[in-house]
């Protein structure tokens, strides 16, 4: 297998998530090596002037940041990109890193609610093959169980377990562009609607059959599993409503603290927290209930003419 020593890290945040973006910047930088470049991409279409300098703070010899404005480049389609609750359009930027990056043959997208604990070039190096792509089995998938129906009854994974979560995924730009990953995709909106995951489920759609599967280690998320030791934990991903941000009982939360503490931005996320108020907390819970319902009734409707 060869060892890049370059490793193009794309993220996709609005002004909103810059706080949390500095977190996971913080982290990586702090795992990372000096035998390494990590080349950092930041897509967005609204960040102002001082968040941007705020974060290029955290360039050093073997860390370069760019910030990469995609308002030309979805302006003839984001009226198509569904979103919910507090999604923003930006999830969908993942989807366009083959077509708007000739020169890479493979990219780590990462969201920005994550905290890595590990050289996150490991991850990287990570041989795909041929596969299109590569991800780890998306926990709350995994452990609910009309989740784990909707993944294969409405998108059409042959087994749940493969259902991989996009929001830490590797890929390979390659094998997308020659697949015609991007035009498919596009074609694919103008025809169907998901709306319980959105392009995460686009993904698992199209890449099916084409998945390298990498261990759960690299995507854990805050939910209880007796056969994960907190010690072989190589990044946490802070998704859905499990905010260490928003409620106290989460998972994992001192790594959160422990990097958001090394940012400027620490005052801030504890201001968030604490106004963070009950009824916030109470509408974060029937999102979760409306997300199960939501999936229960896409279920139902196949077969009918939707």
């Amino acid at each position: 297998m060869k060892i890049n020593k370059e490793i193009p890290i794309f993220f996709a945040v609005d002004d909103g998530y810059i706080p949390f973006l500095a977190v996971a910047l913080r982290s990586l930088i702090d795992n990372s090596s000096k035998d390494n470049s990590y080349l950092i991409k930041v897509l967005h279409t609204n960040i102002n002037e001082d968040n941007k300098k705020s974060i290029l703070k955290y360039e050093q010899d073997n860390v370069d940041i760019e910030f990469v404005d995609l308002n030309y480049y979805v302006a003839k389609i984001k009226d198509k990109l569904y979103t919910r609750d507090y999604y923003s359009k930006t999830t969908y930027f993942r989807l366009f890193i083959p077509n708007l990056y000739p020169q890479y043959d493979k990219v780590l997208y990462l969201d920005s609610d994550i905290v890595i604990l590990d050289d996150i070039a490991k991850l990287y190096n990570i041989d795909l093959g041929d596969n299109l792509v590569g991800g780890a089995p998306d926990d709350v998938i995994q452990k609910i169980k009309v989740f784990s129906e909707y993944a294969e009854i409405v998108v059409g994974v042959k087994d749940y377990r493969k259902y991989f979560n996009a929001g830490v995924l590797l890929m390979n730009l390659d094998a997308m562009r020659k697949f015609k990953f991007q035009e498919k995709f596009l074609y694919l909106l103008d025809k169907m609607t998901f709306a319980v995951a959105q392009d995460q489920d686009y993904l698992n759609l199209m890449c099916k059959g084409r998945v390298k599967i990498f261990d759960r280690t690299w995507n854990r998320m805050p939910m209880e599993d007796k056969h994960i030791k907190t010690s072989d934990v190589k990044l946490i991903h802070y998704n859905l409503a499990y905010k260490p941000w928003h409620f106290e009982d989460i998972l994992y939360k001192e790594f959160f603290w422990e990097y958001a503490k090394k940012t400027e931005f620490f005052d801030l996320i504890q201001s968030i927290k604490e106004n963070y108020s009950e009824e916030d907390r109470l509408k974060d819970i029937e999102k979760d209930k409306k997300l199960r319902r939501l999936a229960k009734k896409e279920i139902e409707c196949i077969g009918d003419d939707r």
